[in-house]
Protein backbone atom coordinates (compact mmCIF):
# COMPACT_ATOMS: atom_id res chain seq x y z
CA UNK A 1 0.00 0.00 0.00
CA UNK A 2 1.16 3.02 -0.99
CA UNK A 3 2.44 6.12 1.58
CA UNK A 4 -0.28 8.65 1.50
CA UNK A 5 -3.12 5.29 1.76
CA UNK A 6 -1.05 3.68 4.57
CA UNK A 7 -1.32 7.37 6.33
CA UNK A 8 -5.39 7.16 5.65
CA UNK A 9 -6.18 3.57 6.53
CA UNK A 10 -3.91 4.45 10.49
CA UNK A 11 -6.56 7.61 10.67
CA UNK A 12 -9.43 5.32 9.77
CA UNK A 13 -8.33 2.20 11.75
CA UNK A 14 -7.78 4.39 15.02
CA UNK A 15 -11.22 6.30 14.77
CA UNK A 16 -12.85 2.45 14.17
CA UNK A 17 -11.35 1.50 17.55
CA UNK A 18 -12.36 4.70 19.40
CA UNK A 19 -15.85 3.66 18.54
CA UNK A 20 -15.72 -0.10 19.46
CA UNK A 21 -13.16 -0.69 22.17
CA UNK A 22 -14.53 -0.79 25.37
CA UNK A 23 -18.25 -0.06 24.12
CA UNK A 24 -20.60 -2.19 25.97
CA UNK A 25 -22.18 -2.89 22.24
CA UNK A 26 -18.43 -3.07 20.76
CA UNK A 27 -19.96 -7.09 19.98
CA UNK A 28 -22.71 -6.40 18.01
CA UNK A 29 -22.12 -3.22 16.56
CA UNK A 30 -18.34 -4.69 15.25
CA UNK A 31 -19.89 -7.38 13.90
CA UNK A 32 -22.42 -5.43 11.71
CA UNK A 33 -19.91 -3.00 10.99
CA UNK A 34 -17.21 -6.18 9.35
CA UNK A 35 -20.54 -7.63 7.84
CA UNK A 36 -21.21 -4.50 6.25
CA UNK A 37 -17.96 -2.85 5.38
CA UNK A 38 -17.57 -6.58 3.87
CA UNK A 39 -20.98 -5.47 1.11
CA UNK A 40 -19.80 -2.66 0.45
CA UNK A 41 -16.40 -3.75 -1.34
CA UNK A 42 -18.68 -6.38 -3.14
CA UNK A 43 -20.47 -3.03 -4.26
CA UNK A 44 -17.28 -1.86 -5.55
CA UNK A 45 -15.60 -4.64 -6.92
CA UNK A 46 -18.77 -4.84 -9.47
CA UNK A 47 -18.86 -0.79 -10.27
CA UNK A 48 -15.44 0.52 -11.90
CA UNK A 49 -16.59 3.91 -12.34
CA UNK A 50 -17.75 4.00 -8.65
CA UNK A 51 -14.37 3.24 -7.85
CA UNK A 52 -12.57 5.48 -9.86
CA UNK A 53 -15.01 8.29 -8.64
CA UNK A 54 -14.41 7.60 -5.08
CA UNK A 55 -10.39 8.19 -5.21
CA UNK A 56 -10.81 11.13 -7.61
CA UNK A 57 -8.77 13.83 -5.97
CA UNK A 58 -10.32 16.40 -8.58
CA UNK A 59 -13.94 15.35 -7.67
CA UNK A 60 -14.87 17.42 -4.43
CA UNK A 61 -15.09 15.47 -1.29
CA UNK A 62 -18.55 16.74 -0.20
CA UNK A 63 -19.79 14.99 -3.21
CA UNK A 64 -17.67 12.19 -3.04
CA UNK A 65 -19.28 11.37 0.55
CA UNK A 66 -22.67 12.85 -0.75
CA UNK A 67 -22.77 9.97 -3.15
CA UNK A 68 -21.96 7.08 -0.98
CA UNK A 69 -24.48 8.54 1.55
CA UNK A 70 -27.00 8.28 -1.38
CA UNK A 71 -26.12 4.89 -2.26
CA UNK A 72 -25.52 3.24 1.63
CA UNK A 73 -28.05 5.14 3.70
CA UNK A 74 -30.74 2.71 5.28
CA UNK A 75 -28.35 0.08 3.93
CA UNK A 76 -25.97 -0.14 6.06
CA UNK A 77 -25.36 0.56 9.60
CA UNK A 78 -24.60 3.65 11.11
CA UNK A 79 -20.78 3.09 12.19
CA UNK A 80 -19.81 1.28 8.49
CA UNK A 81 -21.50 4.48 6.55
CA UNK A 82 -19.43 7.11 8.97
CA UNK A 83 -16.41 4.40 8.19
CA UNK A 84 -16.56 4.59 4.35
CA UNK A 85 -17.75 8.67 4.24
CA UNK A 86 -14.86 9.73 5.96
CA UNK A 87 -12.50 7.12 4.01
CA UNK A 88 -13.86 8.54 0.65
CA UNK A 89 -13.47 12.17 1.86
CA UNK A 90 -9.59 11.11 2.40
CA UNK A 91 -6.36 10.31 0.23
CA UNK A 92 -5.78 7.14 -1.23
CA UNK A 93 -3.47 6.32 -3.94
CA UNK A 94 -5.48 4.24 -6.16
CA UNK A 95 -8.86 2.09 -6.18
CA UNK A 96 -6.94 -1.11 -5.17
CA UNK A 97 -6.11 0.55 -2.05
CA UNK A 98 -9.19 1.69 -1.43
CA UNK A 99 -10.81 -1.54 -1.52
CA UNK A 100 -7.70 -3.12 0.35
CA UNK A 101 -8.35 -0.33 3.09
CA UNK A 102 -12.11 -1.49 3.83
CA UNK A 103 -11.60 -4.75 3.69
CA UNK A 104 -8.79 -4.14 6.52
CA UNK A 105 -11.41 -2.50 8.62
CA UNK A 106 -13.68 -4.71 7.55
CA UNK A 107 -11.49 -7.37 9.30
CA UNK A 108 -10.82 -5.17 12.14
CA UNK A 109 -13.89 -4.47 12.93
CA UNK A 110 -14.98 -8.22 12.99
CA UNK A 111 -12.20 -8.97 15.37
CA UNK A 112 -13.20 -6.15 17.83
CA UNK A 113 -16.15 -8.16 17.90
CA UNK A 114 -14.62 -11.53 18.52
CA UNK A 115 -12.56 -9.65 21.59
CA UNK A 116 -15.28 -8.51 22.93
CA UNK A 117 -17.00 -11.44 22.82
CA UNK A 118 -14.05 -13.39 24.44
CA UNK A 119 -13.34 -15.29 21.07
CA UNK A 120 -9.99 -13.37 20.14
CA UNK A 121 -8.19 -16.79 20.89
CA UNK A 122 -10.68 -18.96 19.19
CA UNK A 123 -10.90 -17.42 16.02
CA UNK A 124 -7.48 -17.28 15.32
CA UNK A 125 -6.96 -20.80 15.79
CA UNK A 126 -9.61 -21.46 13.22
CA UNK A 127 -8.33 -19.83 10.62
CA UNK A 128 -5.02 -21.27 11.20
CA UNK A 129 -6.35 -24.53 11.19
CA UNK A 130 -9.18 -23.57 8.17
CA UNK A 131 -5.24 -22.92 6.31
CA UNK A 132 -3.86 -26.14 7.20
CA UNK A 133 -7.12 -27.87 6.27
CA UNK A 134 -6.78 -26.50 2.66
CA UNK A 135 -3.33 -27.46 2.71
CA UNK A 136 -4.16 -31.04 3.08
CA UNK A 137 -7.28 -30.82 0.64
CA UNK A 138 -6.17 -29.29 -2.73
CA UNK A 139 -8.33 -30.34 -4.74
CA UNK A 140 -11.02 -28.16 -2.52
CA UNK A 141 -8.63 -24.79 -2.26
CA UNK A 142 -8.28 -25.61 -6.38
CA UNK A 143 -11.99 -25.05 -6.32
CA UNK A 144 -12.05 -22.21 -3.60
CA UNK A 145 -9.36 -20.47 -6.22
CA UNK A 146 -11.21 -20.91 -9.22
CA UNK A 147 -12.03 -17.51 -10.51
CA UNK A 148 -13.87 -18.89 -13.49
CA UNK A 149 -16.53 -19.65 -11.39
CA UNK A 150 -18.74 -17.02 -9.72
CA UNK A 151 -17.65 -15.46 -5.88
CA UNK A 152 -21.26 -16.70 -4.47
CA UNK A 153 -20.30 -19.96 -5.76
CA UNK A 154 -16.84 -20.26 -3.38
CA UNK A 155 -18.70 -18.70 -0.65
CA UNK A 156 -21.21 -21.27 -1.31
CA UNK A 157 -19.18 -24.66 -1.60
CA UNK A 158 -16.92 -23.03 1.69
CA UNK A 159 -19.90 -22.03 3.57
CA UNK A 160 -20.69 -25.75 3.55
CA UNK A 161 -17.53 -27.03 4.63
CA UNK A 162 -17.73 -24.31 7.47
CA UNK A 163 -21.20 -24.92 8.92
CA UNK A 164 -21.43 -25.66 12.50
CA UNK A 165 -17.74 -25.92 12.30
CA UNK A 166 -16.26 -22.30 13.61
CA UNK A 167 -17.64 -19.53 14.93
CA UNK A 168 -20.03 -16.65 12.95
CA UNK A 169 -16.79 -14.50 12.99
CA UNK A 170 -14.33 -16.73 11.89
CA UNK A 171 -16.89 -17.95 8.98
CA UNK A 172 -17.53 -14.21 8.09
CA UNK A 173 -13.64 -13.88 7.40
CA UNK A 174 -12.94 -17.14 5.65
CA UNK A 175 -15.82 -16.46 3.22
CA UNK A 176 -14.59 -12.73 2.49
CA UNK A 177 -11.14 -14.20 1.77
CA UNK A 178 -12.92 -16.68 -1.00
CA UNK A 179 -15.20 -15.08 -2.31
CA UNK A 180 -12.84 -12.60 -4.38
CA UNK A 181 -9.13 -14.06 -3.46
CA UNK A 182 -6.09 -11.88 -4.59
CA UNK A 183 -3.94 -15.06 -3.02
CA UNK A 184 -4.25 -18.54 -2.85
CA UNK A 185 -7.07 -19.04 -0.13
CA UNK A 186 -4.35 -20.37 1.92
CA UNK A 187 -2.33 -17.31 2.04
CA UNK A 188 -5.29 -15.50 2.58
CA UNK A 189 -6.03 -17.39 5.37
CA UNK A 190 -2.82 -17.32 7.18
CA UNK A 191 -2.74 -13.35 6.05
CA UNK A 192 -6.01 -13.31 8.37
CA UNK A 193 -4.39 -14.91 10.94
CA UNK A 194 -1.56 -13.02 10.88
CA UNK A 195 -3.25 -9.66 11.54
CA UNK A 196 -5.67 -10.84 14.01
CA UNK A 197 -2.52 -11.90 16.27
CA UNK A 198 -0.77 -8.16 14.98
CA UNK A 199 -3.84 -6.65 16.82
CA UNK A 200 -3.30 -7.34 19.93
CA UNK A 201 0.80 -6.62 19.16
CA UNK A 202 1.84 -10.20 18.65
CA UNK A 203 3.47 -12.41 15.50
CA UNK A 204 2.43 -15.86 14.93
CA UNK A 205 4.14 -18.88 15.30
CA UNK A 206 3.26 -21.56 13.36
CA UNK A 207 4.54 -24.98 14.66
CA UNK A 208 4.11 -28.72 13.65
CA UNK A 209 4.92 -31.40 16.13
CA UNK A 210 4.61 -35.26 16.43
CA UNK A 211 2.01 -35.42 19.09
CA UNK A 212 -0.71 -32.32 19.99
CA UNK A 213 1.23 -29.47 22.62
CA UNK A 214 -0.60 -28.69 25.66
CA UNK A 215 -1.57 -25.39 26.80
CA UNK A 216 1.54 -25.35 29.34
CA UNK A 217 3.47 -26.55 26.17
CA UNK A 218 2.72 -23.79 23.92
CA UNK A 219 3.01 -21.43 26.69
CA UNK A 220 6.67 -22.10 27.39
CA UNK A 221 7.24 -22.08 23.96
CA UNK A 222 5.80 -18.84 23.61
CA UNK A 223 7.70 -17.80 25.99
CA UNK A 224 11.29 -18.86 24.37
CA UNK A 225 10.49 -17.58 21.01
CA UNK A 226 9.20 -14.41 22.76
CA UNK A 227 12.99 -14.42 24.28
CA UNK A 228 14.74 -14.94 20.39
CA UNK A 229 12.19 -12.71 18.39
CA UNK A 230 11.33 -9.90 21.12
CA UNK A 231 7.74 -10.26 20.13
CA UNK A 232 5.08 -11.86 22.37
CA UNK A 233 4.00 -14.89 20.09
CA UNK A 234 0.55 -16.35 19.35
CA UNK A 235 1.40 -20.32 18.93
CA UNK A 236 -0.85 -22.57 16.73
CA UNK A 237 -0.09 -26.35 16.18
CA UNK A 238 -0.76 -29.00 13.73
CA UNK A 239 0.07 -32.69 14.10
CA UNK A 240 2.46 -33.89 11.99
CA UNK A 241 3.39 -37.68 11.94
CA UNK A 242 6.08 -37.73 9.29
CA UNK A 243 8.40 -35.39 11.78
CA UNK A 244 8.95 -39.22 13.35
CA UNK A 245 9.66 -36.76 16.66
CA UNK A 246 9.97 -33.21 17.65
CA UNK A 247 8.75 -29.80 15.99
CA UNK A 248 9.25 -27.67 13.55
CA UNK A 249 8.60 -24.18 13.79
CA UNK A 250 7.79 -21.33 11.64
CA UNK A 251 7.89 -17.67 12.75
CA UNK A 252 7.48 -15.14 9.82
CA UNK A 253 9.79 -16.15 7.07
CA UNK A 254 12.03 -17.96 9.25
CA UNK A 255 11.88 -21.91 9.80
CA UNK A 256 13.31 -23.95 12.82
CA UNK A 257 13.51 -27.08 12.40
CA UNK A 258 14.21 -29.56 15.71
CA UNK A 259 12.02 -32.64 14.69
CA UNK A 260 14.07 -36.26 14.57
CA UNK A 261 13.24 -36.52 10.52
CA UNK A 262 15.07 -32.93 9.67
CA UNK A 263 17.75 -34.39 11.86
CA UNK A 264 18.08 -36.88 10.02
CA UNK A 265 17.87 -35.24 6.49
CA UNK A 266 20.76 -33.43 8.00
CA UNK A 267 22.52 -35.67 8.60
CA UNK A 268 22.61 -37.45 5.57
CA UNK A 269 23.34 -34.61 3.68
CA UNK A 270 26.31 -34.46 5.79
CA UNK A 271 27.56 -37.99 4.83
CA UNK A 272 26.79 -37.47 1.36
Amino acid sequence: MHAASRATLDQLSASLDSVLTGSDEAAAVGAQTGADLFEIVELLDDNRDLRKTLVDQGYPSDRRVGLVETLLSGQVSATALATVSAAVRSTWSDTRDLRNGLIELGRRALLRAAAAQGQKDRVGSELYQLARLLEKEPELEMLLADRLASSEDRRGLFAKVLYGKVSSITEALALQVVGRPSDRPVEGLDAVCDFAAALDGKTVARVRAVAPLSEAQSQALGQKLEKIYGSAMSVHSEVDASLLGGAVIRVRDEIIDGSTAGKLEKLRRNLA
